[in-house]
């Protein structure tokens, strides 16, 4: 079964480095969106499995989009992973209160992030 991953960040080297990360994962697509607005038109017409966001963007910031997600009937349980480099120290926190199963900030363990979406893909579980 092939799962799809889409990665937002509106750096292209930031957006390469994970989409390098996630294609080591078996049956894993990766689709890279530089805006959430192009994400969520991504969403809207494909099937998504998982999430990875920045937090800061220009168009729509990630907390908002990760609001959109929860807020949308079809992706309310999407598992959606945060990954930015915000110094807000509330940051994580405020993710998770809106729904986001991962929090990791730059820089960070590509070991890590990969795990931890395999978890994601594989369970549905969420953010402690």
């Amino acid at each position: 079964m092939r799962r799809t991953v889409l990665v937002i960040d509106d750096v292209d080297t930031c957006a390469s480095t994970l989409e390098l990360v996630f294609a080591g994962i078996d049956g894993v697509d990766v689709l890279t969106a530089v805006s959430a607005e192009q994400a969520w038109c991504i969403l809207e017409d494909s099937p998504v499995s998982a999430v990875v966001t920045d937090l800061e963007m220009r168009d729509m910031d990630g907390f908002e989009l990760i609001e959109r997600i929860r807020a949308h009937q079809l992706h309310r349980s999407l598992p959606i992973m945060v990954i930015t480099g915000s110094s807000d120290p509330d940051a994580g926190r405020r993710a998770a209160s809106l729904g986001a199963n991962a929090f990791f900030t730059k820089p960070y363990s590509a070991v890590l992030v990969r795990e931890r979406m395999e978890q994601l893909l594989d369970h549905d579980t969420h953010m402690p």
